[in-house]
């Protein structure tokens, strides 16, 4: 499944009603359930991006364009371990590399990264002082 594909599976559970999802369910007729091999391939995506490093890279990269350097530095990681990190998500389609003179600078390309951080922003990031 390609970065896309997953975002579109987002999308698709994203429009649901917030009251349905507030109670648990999601009306989703049975016969239109998502092939299990496609949710395969969505896992092996999310896959990719559960690691606190690379939610922050994907979170910083929504906002501009960074050099391995500066997200190493931000993240407070090693240049080689935030190099790894970017390779595995550029392997997904989640992010693309662009020259520019000298320096190398990274961007979001998936656009759906944006709705998936929302939903992570939403449920996980707690007010100043919690």
């Amino acid at each position: 499944m390609t970065a896309t594909e997953l975002g579109e599976l987002v999308s698709l559970n994203m429009y649901k009603s917030r009251d349905a999802l507030n109670h648990g369910c999601i009306d989703v007729p049975s016969d239109t359930l998502i092939d299990l091999d496609r949710l395969a391939q969505a896992a092996e995506c999310l896959k990719t991006l559960a690691h606190p490093h690379r939610l922050r890279i994907v979170e910083m990269l929504l906002t501009a364009r960074y050099t391995v350097g500066e997200l190493a530095e931000k993240c407070d990681i090693p240049s080689n371990i935030a190099s790894g990190h970017l390779r595995l998500m550029q392997r997904c389609g989640f992010l693309a590399a662009e020259r520019d003179g000298r320096n190398v600078y990274y961007k979001v390309t998936e656009p759906c990264l944006k709705k998936i951080m929302a939903c992570v922003r939403e449920r996980f990031a707690a007010p100043k002082g919690n």
